[in-house]
């Protein structure tokens, strides 16, 4: 750890872990609005389908620019100017009366969201590299756990404040947070990669074997289903509680807040789990029990059951993301991890308008059921993957 004492990279581990609950924290308090601002804006599903894929929209085309930011002034550098512009952006939605202008600041909101994601996870996968740990489930969970208070927060609020306080608030919040957080980001360098980093960055890439890059997008195929599944959710439960079984809005903002935590707890035991049934069967067993678990939350005609089913399906998809990344990149190095992870973006970036049409054309609570359907496919692809490769 040349350059860097114990201390330094104990605090730049906080600081990173503080980014990544804030991302979360952000991101739900956003969510759990979404009803609000739809009211707000006199938007059809089909319409509010649209102005949601601005975030998606915004994250990818940001995540494809924001490495040559990163490569060209840091990423500690990146990961804080891209939290101001979160922070800041957050209070844009309950400002417009139209799905075009909501779509427009989501835009905004999405790059922002998108850029501080490939920037705190540059900077995570350095000091992982430098700690030669496997710490970086610790950072997901994080992510996870700000996601499940800003949920949970979200859902106290709604009932006392407006959309329009409940975000300009968390801006404040955000901030605040921000201000400390950044300083121990700017004043630490990034840490240096082990020695063999650099032997390995100046041997020219090799081209992957075909059967190789088959099994990278099989992956990112895997990717691409679970992050559908969490795009869904996180846009789309709390107005199916509140359209759907006629519940209120701080009921309808704790659906997510199951969801998150589910997810926070899949996280924290996640290596516990790989250890004990091994990546493939993690992953069949993730998406199966997330497709019975989505099964529930779509079409059960009961509160609690469908907040059972919320939370099975976090524990479901909980590592699916995780392990299907990390194989590709076992796989094909960076070159697998790009891949795979455009893959399971553009899940993302599907899932929303996908729901928005569906529930038009059947209902909401059908068209959550592709949730469950992508789920299960991901547990096939699994599988057949593995016993493709043992032949």
């Amino acid at each position: 750890m040349p350059g860097h004492t114990r201390t330094d990279l104990t605090r730049l581990r906080a600081a990173l872990t503080i980014f990544f609950a804030l991302d979360g924290f952000l991101f739900a308090g956003w969510v759990v609005r979404i009803p609000a601002i739809k009211e707000q804006t006199n938007a059809s599903a089909t319409t509010l389908g649209l102005a949601l894929l601005g975030v998606s929209a915004g994250a990818v085309i940001t995540m494809i620019l924001t490495g040559r930011l990163c490569r060209r002034y840091g990423n500690h550098q990146v990961t804080v100017a891209c939290a101001v512009l979160l922070c800041l952006s957050v209070a844009l939605p309950p400002l417009t009366h139209s799905p075009v202008a909501l779509g427009a600041v989501l835009l905004v909101f999405g790059s922002a969201y998108g850029g501080i994601n490939v920037a705190f996870n540059s900077a995570a996968v350095d000091l992982v590299r430098t700690l030669r740990r496997p710490i970086m489930p610790s950072f997901h969970a994080a992510f996870s756990l700000g996601g499940m208070i800003g949920a949970g927060l979200g859902a106290l609020l709604a009932g006392v404040l407006s959309a329009t306080q409940h975000l300009v608030g968390l801006t404040v919040f955000g901030l605040l947070v921000t201000l400390p957080a950044g300083r121990t980001l700017l004043r630490i360098p990034a840490p240096t990669p082990p020695d063999s980093a650099p032997r390995a960055e100046s041997r020219p890439p090799r081209r992957p074997a075909p059967r190789t890059r088959a099994l990278v997008i099989t992956f990112g195929v895997i990717a691409l289903c679970t992050a559908y599944g969490e795009g869904a959710l996180a846009d789309w439960s709390a107005l199916h509680l509140e359209q759907d079984l006629d519940t209120t809005p701080g009921m309808a903002a704790a659906g997510y807040s199951c969801f998150a935590l589910a997810m926070t707890l899949g996280r924290l035991t996640g290596t516990r789990l790989l250890e004990r049934l091994g990546q493939t069967r993690t992953l069949v067993a993730g998406g199966t029990t997330a497709a019975l678990g989505m099964l529930l939350g779509a079409l059960a005609p009961v509160l609690w059951i469908v907040l059972l089913g919320f939370v099975v399906t976090g524990l479901g998809l909980a590592n699916l993301f995780p392990v299907a990344i990390e194989r590709a990149g076992t796989l094909a190095g960076p070159d697998g991890v790009a891949v795979a992870s455009t893959l399971g973006y553009g899940g993302m970036l599907l899932g929303p308008p996908a729901i928005g049409f569906m529930a038009d054309w059947f209902s909401l609570s059908v068209a959550l059921t592709s949730v469950a359907v992508l789920a299960a496919t991901a547990a096939a692809v699994a599988l057949l993957t593995h016993r493709a490769t043992q032949r």
